[in-house]
């Protein structure tokens, strides 16, 4: 047996049981652990899921509630975004506060000396890097973790290119997830349905208000800024005599901005709420993710008072506040990131 004692966070779904199998077989002592965030029955199914491969891969489990701390830290964080007329993101939270942060915690309790997920990354040199896999990485999820965790996290299935290779282990396993789909919308929001959802936590009427061009010509009302989001095209509730895009949402006058596809483009945004994995960035060689999955765009960066003011080589196109701006070298080392605040 290796002497590291590996504490994997168990989702319940099939890339963490492999990868707790992969590093079970390299001779870790696992350790495996289901963080509770969300009481409902979909969670309750995947905590047994979680139980019985650990049992078939022959590792504890352990059970850790932390629904409260979630709620507070990560849902109630996405409302009130969107209250504030953002587009959060609420998985970057979940990484950087639980599945990296208080799961790091508990795994020290329970004797762990490492902690390893299912994510589509690698650690390379003492950096976080993308995974083989440019399609599935999720390296721009992580890029708000803490730099002094680097050394402390293994991610089994970096070198694995696609999600055929993973379900071909668990099927040759029989492991019980072997077949469970991949979960693509968020966790606590029931069917994808994120209006719904956010009309009944949100305590204050959504109020009505008007859509305008960018002269302040109003050709419309709108129904609730949570309705709407930044290069958003259907479902405007408005006719003009060529196609119109939400180009900017105005919590302050309550109001929605519309204009032409070329108005979606924008060259610069700066970004609060900062977090880097190295010490030092080059300035001429970087390259920046505006979502997770935009392509790599060249830009230049320059940082005054915790702001970080983004430049792009060629304008991007919806910009979003409440995203995240992710940075990475040419040898696609994540070097960090923020959150978009402004956009110029």
């Amino acid at each position: 047996m290796k002497k590291d004692t590996i504490a994997i966070g168990m989702s319940g779904g099939v890339d963490s049981s492999v990868a707790a199998f992969l590093l079970k077989n390299e001779g870790y002592n696992i350790i495996g652990i289901t963080m509770k965030l969300i009481d409902d029955q979909k969670t309750c199914d995947s905590i047994k899921d979680a139980k019985i491969v650990c049992d078939q891969i022959g590792i504890t489990h352990h059970v850790i509630d932390l629904t409260k701390e979630f709620k507070n830290i990560v849902i109630n964080n996405f409302i009130d975004s969107y209250k504030n007329g953002q587009t959060p993101n609420p998985c970057v939270v979940c990484n950087k506060y639980f599945k990296f942060g208080l799961f790091w915690e508990k795994a020290q309790e329970l004797g762990a000396t490492k902690i390893a997920t299912g994510h589509y990354a690698k650690i390379e040199n003492g950096k976080l890097k993308m995974a083989n896999s440019i399609d599935k990485d999720q390296s721009y999820f992580l890029y708000g973790i803490n730099k002094n965790m680097l050394n402390k996290i293994l991610f089994p299935l970096s070198e694995y290119e696609n999600k055929n290779e993973i379900r071909a282990i668990a099927n040759k396993l029989g492991l019980k997830t072997k077949e469970k789909k991949d979960s693509q919308e968020i966790c606590f929001i029931p069917d994808d349905n994120y209006i719904s959802f956010l009309k009944e936590n949100i305590n204050e009427r959504s109020i009505n208000g008007d859509i305008c061009l960018a002269n302040g010509t109003v050709i419309g009302k709108h129904n609730g800024l949570i309705n709407y989001t930044i290069g958003q095209r259907k479902g405007l509730g408005i006719s003009y005599n060529k196609p119109l895009y939400v180009t900017e949402i105005c919590k302050k006058e309550n109001k929605i901005i519309v204009g032409n596809n070329d108005d979606l483009y924008k060259d610069t945004l700066i970004a609060t709420n900062l977090n880097f994995l190295v010490d030092n960035i080059e300035n001429n060689n970087i390259y920046v993710k505006i979502r997770s999955r935009a392509k790599l765009s060249k830009a230049s960066i320059s940082i005054e008072n915790d702001k970080m003011t983004v430049k792009f080589t060629e304008k991007q196109r919806a910009i979003t506040k409440g995203q995240s701006v992710v940075l990475y070298d040419k040898n696609l080392y994540c070097l960090g990131g923020g959150i978009i605040d402004q956009i110029i």
